[in-house]
């Protein structure tokens, strides 16, 4: 029962009450306060080269395919 996002898992054990409520108390990972982990790409979920101005929180990557449809220009 591994996977990258423990919500997954969460959904998979909705039939399982007993065993959901176990999994809670002791495999759910706390909330992170700092460090990498603490922001994820609100789009694709990515951790890493995020842009949290104007309350973006995005990746840099995504970033790069909406800002147009978003409102921002590229000046060269």
């Amino acid at each position: 029962m591994t996977s990258s996002d423990w919500r997954k898992i969460l959904k998979q054990l909705e039939s399982k009450p007993e065993v959901k409520e176990k999994f809670l108390k002791h495999c759910k990972p706390k909330e992170r306060k700092t460090g990498i982990a603490a922001r994820k790409c609100e789009r694709c979920g990515r951790f890493g080269a995020h842009i949290k101005s104007y309350g973006l929180n995005l990746c840099r990557q995504c970033f790069r395919e909406i800002a147009e449809e978003i409102g921002f220009k590229k000046y060269s």
